[in-house]
């Protein structure tokens, strides 16, 4: 299985992307994983939040594959403690699926289209973080599920 981050804009803070690169490359030791990263919209002031959701879905799902398994991080997601996410990363490799898209929105989230193609939704915390930060907390976790599956001593329960 391979997993995708799917995310809207750059990441601007070069202190978050040194870290998120960290656990990028650490991810390489268990499983082929990338970030592919959605240009922001030009003149969104001239857009309503819909039609900039709509905008942004569109460019999701043309990132996407007929085979592709898509999650989106989502605030009204489940919520999951790591060992849960490990065994949820696990389920999802033992299903053969070729690859997990895990997508972070823009700023009002998703569109109609998006959420009806998706096939689940993840949420890191009930808290609000920057677009930024959560691709530093999802790179993270990911990380941290990988130990937990091959009994590293990382994750401390």
């Amino acid at each position: 299985m391979k997993i995708k981050l799917l995310a809207i804009g750059k990441t601007d803070d070069k202190n978050l992307q040194t870290l998120i690169e960290t656990y990028q490359n650490r991810l390489k030791h268990y499983i082929n994983f990338e970030i592919d990263i959605i240009p922001d919209l030009k003149k969104v002031k001239n857009l309503t939040e819909t039609q900039q959701k709509n905008k942004e879905g569109e460019l999701i799902l043309k990132k996407l594959t007929a085979t592709d398994t898509l999650i989106l991080l989502d605030e009204k997601g489940k919520e999951f403690r790591s060992i849960e996410f490990s065994k949820f990363l696990q389920k999802k490799m033992n299903s053969g699926i070729k690859q997990l898209v895990l997508v972070i929105g823009g700023p009002y989230g998703f569109s109609e289209a998006v959420y009806k193609k998706s096939q689940g939704k993840i949420s890191l915390s009930k808290m609000t973080f920057s677009h930024q930060m959560i691709r530093l907390f999802i790179v993270e976790q990911i990380y941290r599920a990988f130990t937990i599956l091959k009994n590293e001593p990382y994750h401390h329960e």
